[in-house]
């Protein structure tokens, strides 16, 4: 019986386990909490700045306002009055307002014309956009101040309460256009129209309009001759209104 006993009290108490180096050391901390805190060390160490070295380029600042072109609003027919006035006043500002660094040019879009009237061939110059003039400027709250109080000026073509900048292709096409050196027709000849032929081997005849070519400054004239009707090209300097 006594040796059962014994037997039995070894059995509940087993030998213990010896604590070895490795095992000791990996107690204090578990896996995932290693795990965890080695990637919030990543995360820290990947969002510090790393600081500037000596040539290293500074980080680009915001831009500020650019020079462009600037649609202004006028009364019609005020155009040059209203470019001759801004022009005078940003000469008489005193210098160290620097309004000719803000405002540099204005002009009046126009293009030459080849007017026919009653046999004569007159060149007139063409408001393009009547009751508009072109203004290139860098837009700060000065220069708006000057050109839009300017005499004549009734406001900026704007988006809401922000002026709006022409594009480069836009200012291209408008300055080409007034630099053409060949001058358009202006004529209200149309198909149907009855005309007095008034220079030619036809003159003093009528006839009536067919095509009118206005690019080659032509105009082709239905005319009765022995009883047929004949188309005739003629100049357009060579026939009238009846």
């Amino acid at each position: 019986m006594d040796d059962q006993i014994q037997q039995t009290e070894e059995n509940n108490n087993p030998t213990p386990i010896e604590e070895t180096p490795e095992r000791a050391s990996a107690e204090p901390q578990t896996a995932p909490e290693a795990a965890r805190e080695a990637v919030q060390a990543a995360s820290a160490q990947a969002r510090a700045p790393e600081p500037a070295g000596e040539g290293q380029a500074a980080p680009p600042g915001p831009e500020g306002p650019r020079r462009a072109w600037y649609v202004v609003h006028c009364y019609s027919g005020y155009e040059n009055k209203v470019k001759k006035g801004l022009e005078q006043r940003i000469k008489s500002m005193p210098p160290e307002q620097k309004m000719e660094e803000l405002i540099f040019r204005t002009i009046v879009p126009t293009e030459e014309e080849l007017d026919l009237r009653e046999g004569q061939r007159k060149v007139i110059q063409r408001r393009v956009f009547p009751g508009y003039i072109l203004v290139e400027m860098i837009m700060t709250e000065e220069s708006w101040y000057v050109v839009r109080n300017t005499p004549g000026v009734t406001g900026f073509v704007s988006s809401g309460d922000k002026p709006t900048p022409l594009r480069e292709d836009e200012v291209n096409k408008i300055i080409k256009r007034m630099e053409d050196e060949q001058p358009k027709v202006r004529v209200t000849y149309r198909p149907g129209q009855a005309v007095h032929i008034i220079d030619g081997p036809f003159t003093d005849f009528r006839g009536t309009v067919d095509e009118v070519n206005m690019e080659k400054g032509k105009v082709r004239v239905m005319v009765s001759f022995f009883g047929r009707e004949t188309p005739v090209e003629l100049d357009l300097l060579q026939v009238q209104k009846v």
